[in-house]
């Protein structure tokens, strides 16, 4: 697989993530991509030739090895990794349909005519856009991890298995190639994986409490009476606030979109 295609890709989403957003990529590449490429999809390179049983029944040592191992280590973080970083491509997708948009919108009303202020800014629908992603990507991170555990006993490797499948003559020890290395990198690959789901689950409720607090802001703006002053004709400022207030009403409803 071409990870540096993946990576330069995932490039693009880092200009529109938050703080949290810009660890958890940089989580991603350098302790979890990193790794796998560099170092843990070389020890499981010759796994199956590695297992080895004290039988020479044909076939036995396969199916036992089939049995234990119903997917191989590196292509369940292959999609692990894969699954997790394609919700980031929902931001940058929904980036590039404003800035179509936006391009639509200056052709029909002229060049300093704007229909967003940012087009990459997280309001309206892309807020949700990129909210949603961080719930694809804790569920896929929580899957995965259960996955692993479910298949392969709290993520241990035992150096030695015992296996009477059919058509082992009867019960045969097979051993595992390199268990101690294999369960380190295992266990650092599951503590990576635990570091990038607790990163998004603090991204998510720093979006949550940002969008709380912009909007009780935003409504104690509203609601706020006008100061009486002494002097002042009250009926033409009243009616210049309101006009002010409309215009900048107009302007928070154009921002906060939809899309």
């Amino acid at each position: 697989m071409d990870w540096k295609t993946l990576e330069a890709l995932l490039s693009g989403v880092n200009k529109y993530s938050t703080a949290f957003g810009r660890i958890w990529l940089s989580v991603v590449f350098v302790f979890r991509v990193m790794v796998f490429v560099v170092a843990a999809e070389r020890v499981w390179i010759d796994d199956q030739k590695d297992f080895d049983c004290n039988t020479r029944q044909p076939g036995c040592a396969n199916a036992c090895y089939d049995h234990f191992f119903p997917i191989s280590h590196t292509r369940l973080w292959a999609l692990q990794l894969i699954f997790v970083t394609c919700p980031a491509f929902m931001v940058v997708m929904h980036v590039a349909y404003r800035e179509e948009r936006e391009r639509k919108y200056r052709i029909r009303h002229g060049e300093n005519a704007h229909l967003y202020d940012n087009t990459g800014q997280k309001h309206g629908g892309l807020w949700w856009t990129y909210l949603l992603s961080l719930f694809f990507k804790t569920t896929i991170e929580v899957a995965f991890l259960y996955l692993l555990h479910l298949i392969y006993n709290n993520f241990d490797l035992p150096r030695r298995v015992r296996c009477d499948l059919w058509p082992c003559p009867n019960q045969v020890d097979c051993y595992i190639g390199r268990p101690t290395e294999k369960r380190v990198f295992t266990y650092f690959m599951v503590g990576a994986s635990a570091v990038c789901l607790v990163l998004n689950v603090c991204e998510i409720f720093y979006l949550i409490a940002i969008r709380v607090l912009r909007i009780s802001h935003r409504g104690s703006l509203h609601t706020s009476p006008l100061k009486s002053c002494d002097g002042c004709q009250a009926p033409e400022a009243t009616a210049d606030y309101q006009k002010y207030n409309e215009a900048n009403l107009a302007m928070e409803k154009k921002r906060t979109s939809i899309f």
